[in-house]
């Protein structure tokens, strides 16, 4: 059973909603940088004056026109983005004046090349590990590329006072997405996995981060009063936490059924949960270097070797009073594939929980054996 607020937007609608307000900003001179990934440091580009936009790549309504150029046995994701991209329907980056790409995957960095003859895309060259001697160098120095980009295509200037109010803003709004997340860890929670899912993706949709910051902190307060009045003491359902690849995809396929099926999801081990967030950007260092040092430590399969990730489950399966483990991989997704072995010997043989494994894309027509599989990964937990 879904808990859902009586105010709460559905995906579409908060999407719908945004494309209105860009439109409005548009027209009064804003600039609009697109972005994709969680490595993206949108401090710099708030430094800029300007609003970083999460652009569309959820649907698979745009894949069979981004398989007249792209291989079909590509992950959804990179499809559905590029789709949306070639044929014009995602108003987010038809409004931008710059995309912000990264190489988290040999997919997503070839379709870029694709991307960049549609609009200006900026491809930012990720270190493939965090322990060599010169990836934190390199990164800085990516830090360094990305901000004279924007300074030359936006034509501003970027400074570091700039810099420094911007990462003291999303430092905050940082602090508030966690609290948020943190409601989960309640037993029983008040609050539903569908919900995190959804809000945090709507939330992309808004563009005044201080507006971000103030429902969070509000929905956050309504939750923490509504569990000590009506949850507190109650018995709880089974507590599952999702890792793997982003969810949003998949929100109504996995997430909601996995809920509406009989169990609760706690927390997202992924980068709709609290991967990027979990920590701080220093605010006494030089900007780019603290910018630099905090996106290298994002835990995503990406990275070789990778064992940030295992310690982040560790803790949340504790923290959290996981029951079991789901990990969504969509397909072709390799990275986060190679590393599911893994995934699943640390959650069964060192933490001696159930674990299940879906690999999935965004089409519906694996919805029926999805469903049969969550069943019975539910009744183990029974």
């Amino acid at each position: 059973m879904l808990n859902l607020p009586e105010n709460f937007k559905s995906y579409s609608e908060a999407r719908q909603e945004g494309f209105i307000r860009l439109k409005g900003l548009k027209e009064s001179g804003k600039k609009v940088v697109g972005v994709f990934c969680s490595y993206t440091p949108t401090e710099l580009i708030l430094a800029a004056d300007a609003v970083p936009v999460g652009l569309c790549g959820a649907s698979e309504d745009p894949i069979s026109y981004a398989e007249k150029t792209l291989p079909k046995n590509l992950c959804p994701l990179i499809k559905s983005s590029y789709g949306f991209a070639a044929s014009d329907t995602c108003p987010y980056f038809y409004f931008s004046d710059l995309v912000v790409g990264e190489t988290t995957c040999d997919g997503k960095k070839k379709m870029f090349e694709w991307m960049n003859e549609i609009k200006p895309t900026h491809v930012m060259q990720l270190p493939p590990g965090r322990t060599s001697g010169t990836a934190l160098a390199t990164w800085h120095s990516e830090m360094q590329r990305l901000k004279d980009v924007l300074s030359r295509t936006l034509q501003v200037e970027i400074t570091d006072d700039d810099l420094r109010q911007a990462i003291h803003l999303k430092n905050r709004e940082r602090k508030a997405i966690l609290d948020f997340y943190d409601i989960g860890s309640l037993k029983p929670t008040p609050l539903s996995g569908y919900e995190i899912n959804t809000l945090i993706d709507n939330n992309t949709f808004l563009f005044d981060t201080e507006e971000k910051i103030a429902i969070l902190e509000k929905r956050t307060a309504e939750l923490l009063e509504d569990y000590e009045k009506n949850f507190k003491g109650k018995p709880s359902r089974p507590r599952i936490l999702i890792t793997g690849c982003p969810t949003g995809g998949v929100r109504e396929k996995i997430i909601r059924r996995i809920e509406e099926l009989g169990a609760n999801i706690v927390g997202f081990e992924n980068c709709s949960g609290p991967r990027e967030q979990k920590d701080l950007v220093d605010e006494n260092k030089d900007p780019l270097l603290a910018l630099a040092e905090k996106y290298l430590r994002v835990n995503c399969s990406v990275m070789s070797p990778n064992p940030q990730r295992i310690e982040a489950m560790d803790e949340m399966i504790e923290n959290y009073q996981v029951d079991g483990v789901i990990e969504v991989i969509l397909q072709a997704c390799h990275t986060f594939a190679i590393e599911s072995s893994r995934i699943k010997k640390f959650v069964t043989e060192q933490k001696h929980l159930p674990y299940l494994c879906l690999e999935t894309d965004y089409s519906q027509g694996d919805t029926g054996q999805i469903d049969t599989r969550i069943s019975a990964f539910l009744e183990i937990l029974a």
